[in-house]
C-alpha cells in the first residue's frame, strides 16, 4: 500500500491582512491546497471586501506564494 502523507508538505499559511504570527500550520500536497483549506476555516467578517490575500510558505523549502481569492465567486488568481 503507498504511503498517502508521502506527498505532503508543512505550509505556514496567513490573511495578508491579519499579521502573520496569526498564521496557522498545514500538512497539504500543494500551495493551492494550503490556501483553500486555510479559507475554509477562516472566519471572514462581512465588509471586509469580496477579495482576501492569502500567503502561503513551505516551511521546509522556504518557498512563498501569494493568492487572491474571490470571496463570491471562488476563483483563484495570483497576487500582483
Amino acid at each position: 500500500m503507498a504511503d498517502i502523507t508521502s506527498d505532503k508538505r508543512r505550509f505556514r499559511v496567513h490573511a495578508r491582512h491579519i499579521d502573520g504570527h496569526h498564521g496557522r500550520v498545514l500538512i497539504e500536497p500543494t500551495f493551492e491546497a494550503a490556501a483553500i483549506a486555510y479559507v475554509e476555516n477562516m472566519h471572514v467578517s462581512p465588509g471586509e471586501g469580496d477579495e482576501i490575500s492569502i500567503i502561503v510558505r513551505d516551511l521546509d523549502s522556504g518557498r512563498e506564494h501569494c493568492f487572491r481569492l474571490d470571496l463570491e465567486t471562488g476563483e483563484t488568481r495570483p497576487c500582483g
